[in-house]
């Protein structure tokens, strides 16, 4: 079950994730995100994990070449961010990998193991 507040993001406005559709879904106990990042590479993705929330930022470069005469020049620098709260996760056992423009995490549930046995005297 995906905690209450699942996704901060929908407090904002819809335009500032424009470019950063994502999916997100529970398999085998562990949360997938599926993050489209197009027009990225993966050194221009960075992912922070701090008290239950995934930010994924990504920025790129602006493609200018002084050499060039441009008629038309649109692709520029810019930055997408986007964050998800999950709740109690296993914060060092997240997986990422990046493929065709896709970002791919897998994020495990904390599994609490500091149970304590009491002994009745």
């Amino acid at each position: 079950m995906l905690p209450r507040k699942f996704m901060l993001d929908d407090l904002f406005d819809e335009s500032e994730v424009r470019g950063m559709n994502c999916d997100v879904y529970l398999k085998d106990d562990k949360y997938h995100v599926d993050v489209d990042v197009p027009g990225f590479a993966k050194e221009d993705i960075k992912i922070e994990c701090h008290k239950g929330t995934i930010t994924i930022k990504a920025e790129s470069k602006e493609a200018h070449d002084e050499n060039k005469k441009y008629i038309r020049h649109e692709r520029r620098y810019h930055k997408l961010e986007r964050s998800f709260y999950f709740g109690d996760i296993d914060e060092d056992n997240i997986k990422a990998d990046f493929k065709n423009g896709t970002l791919h995490l897998i994020i495990p549930e904390k599994v609490e193991s500091n149970k304590k046995q009491i002994t009745i005297d």
